[in-house]
């Protein structure tokens, strides 16, 4: 493995590149939602400015610097970007009436000045098309943004087939933890700081403004299909399976601009995110790189994508993806090598080293995936959590484990006495498993909390990774000052608008307490007029089941005949006003009994 002052700091062709085009920044570069709260601050990030102090990893705090650029740049002729007012770009193509808006960031807020932003350069061209490139938050969540409700009409929004789907479903299912765990994966509870948060390593971090998305009115659904919106012709490449379910790159042939969506940016991607999601194929996503370079050829002079900055000059590009190709293909298969050799993923994620040509390459570096946890996603996609291991397979939960394994060292204040050894022996890693289990057996015990947190802070301030940085932080933070009650909120109209039935029961379903509910036996049927539907809703044995029936047989216990707005009335606790009722009221009310809510400041380093 290459050491941090063996890499070449010496090539400045990313600082280069960053700062190409730039025309202007936001100033101040802080953006306010409508009740005068800080939704973004970009500006926080000015210490970055100086030398990298001992608190980080001089690799990441380079990647930062980078990261930390702002305002709006020129990528070509016609092709304008907003950089660094969240986590994502904003990318502006201009056509012959207006301006066409490529992945409006994740919030309203952010979007709306970056675009004010555009137009004070550029005038004040009117949003002729929308393209969401993907179906992650921060390339849609702004869309409200550009397009304030009533200046939708006859704008063509662009999507990959699939997108709606998978750009809300994420938060019916596991949205709740999901949310939770990205509070440590980006940081944003931290103080921005040579000693706290300086990175998410793909971009600063998440802003935490209104979360908008306006469904896609037209989907793309193959490889070379072409459509011209505002005179700007677009070819596009389909991609599902690499970076999100739904996702596609695209060229601009007269503008000889390609973009990568976020299927190669300047950093390692994740194939598991650290907030969790369903584990990425890194096979498939080579596969697709691989294909963009054949399909594209000499069609492109500059890439771009929606995170990071571009990279000029065709043969450049090449090279950018050949090596972004190569990455994901060399951890795919040498992971799958070696758990067919019988190794386990923490012993692969130890072992495997990457080649030096693609170590020495900055835009492979670790900073938002790691090489660590993205085998360890690998083996999991193949093998899942059992190891193969019958020891593992039923092993006590973690609390009541740390507590035995503290009596076997002696007692809390004996582990708590060796634990200081290996921190003043070095071994940071296992001062940190040692404490953990003394702090899961005696959570009062706060000397064990402090000398944790220490290890945490030491471990995050020598993280390349900027994930890896944000959790061990977050994580000291928390045990030192117990769990922020504050949760993000990423529920709206819209959203919920864009579930569709089945999630919306999906999102019932997955809620019911179960043993509660055990001896109960109900049904409710749902009539959605607007839809042309009947949904059955079957309580029984704690499980609530649904599908959809073209019979009422046998009757339901409830049948209610209502729109899918007022479906999500009822969600929203607003009664049964106007609702056609046919059976017994009581049955939702005995439903609804059952259902909880998920605690939203659940803790993480503590039990």
């Amino acid at each position: 493995m290459i050491d941090a002052a063996d890499l070449p700091f010496d090539d400045t062709t990313d600082f280069e590149n960053a700062d190409r085009g730039f025309i202007d920044a936001l100033v101040p570069a802080v953006v306010k939602g409508a009740d005068g709260q800080i939704v973004y601050d970009n500006d926080a990030y000015a210490f970055l400015k100086a030398d990298c102090p001992d608190t980080a990893h001089p690799s990441l705090w380079r990647q930062a610097q980078l990261c930390a650029r702002q305002g709006l740049y020129e990528v070509t002729e016609g092709v304008y970007q907003i950089r660094g007012l969240d986590l994502s770009n904003m990318t502006l193509v201009e056509g012959e009436r207006g301006v066409i808006v490529v992945d409006p960031l994740l919030s309203v807020e952010t979007a709306t000045a970056g675009l004010a932003l555009y137009r004070q350069h550029r005038g004040e061209r009117p949003v002729t098309g929308l393209i969401y490139t993907h179906s992650h938050g921060d390339h849609f969540g702004g869309s409200r943004g550009v397009l304030p409700r009533g200046t939708e009409q006859d704008v063509p929004i662009l999507a990959p087939a699939g997108f709606l789907e998978h750009a809300v479903s994420e938060n019916v299912y596991a949205g709740n933890a999901m949310t939770r765990r990205a509070i440590f994966m980006y940081g944003d509870r931290l103080p921005k700081s040579p000693e706290g948060q300086i990175s998410a390593g793909l971009g600063m971090t998440t802003s935490n403004g209104t979360i908008s998305l306006i469904p896609p009115t037209l989907d793309i659904t193959h490889t070379g299909q072409e459509e011209t919106i505002d005179g700007v012709r677009i070819v596009f490449q389909l991609t599902p399976g690499t970076e999100a379910p739904a996702e596609m790159n695209f060229l601009f042939p007269e503008k000889r601009a390609l973009c990568l969506a976020e299927n190669a940016t300047h950093n390692m991607h994740n194939i598991l995110t650290l907030r969790g999601a369903v584990v990425r194929d890194a096979r498939v996503w080579s596969q697709y790189l691989d294909e963009a370079i054949e399909y594209f050829a000499d069609a492109y002079d500059v890439a771009f994508a929606s995170h990071h900055w571009p990279t000029w000059g065709h043969d450049n590009v090449v090279q950018f993806l050949a090596t972004q190709r190569d990455l994901y293909a060399y951890m795919h298969d040498q992971t799958l090598r070696m758990l067919n050799n019988g190794l386990t993923a923490p012993e692969i994620a130890e072992e495997i080293q990457v080649p030096p040509a693609l170590e020495n390459s900055w835009h492979a570096r670790g900073y938002y995936g790691s090489l660590n946890h993205n085998v360890k996603a690998i083996y999991q996609r193949y093998l899942g959590w059992f190891d193969g291991n019958i020891a593992h397979l039923w092993e006590h939960p973690p609390a009541q484990l740390a507590q035995r394994y503290v009596e076997l060292a002696g007692g809390a204040d004996e582990a708590l006495t060796k634990a200081r050894g290996y921190v003043d022996a070095g071994d940071l890693r296992f001062a940190a498993t040692l404490l953990n289990h003394i702090v899961f057996a005696e959570p009062s015990r706060t000397d064990a909390k402090e000398l944790l947190a220490q290890v945490y802070e030491k471990l995050g301030h020598g993280a390349e990774n900027g994930t890896w940085r944000n959790f061990f932080l977050t994580s000291a933070m928390e045990l030192r000052h117990g769990v922020n009650p504050i949760a993000i909120d990423t529920t709206n109209p819209e959203m919920a608008m864009a579930l569709t039935t089945d999630m919306l029961l999906d999102s019932i379903a997955i809620r019911i307490d179960g043993p509660r509910a055990w001896h109960e036996n109900l049904t409710v049927d749902l009539v959605l007029t607007d839809e042309n539907t009947r949904h059955r809703l079957t309580l029984h044995n704690g499980a609530l089941t649904h599908r959809t029936t073209a019979a009422a047989k046998p009757s339901a216990d409830l049948t209610l005949t209502l729109t899918k707005p007022q479906l999500l009335g009822i969600l929203a606790g607003k009664g049964l006003d106007g609702v056609s009722v046919d059976g017994d009221p009581k049955a939702l009310a005995t439903l609804f009994s059952y259902v909880t809510e998920p605690d939203k400041a659940f803790p993480i380093v503590t039990p």
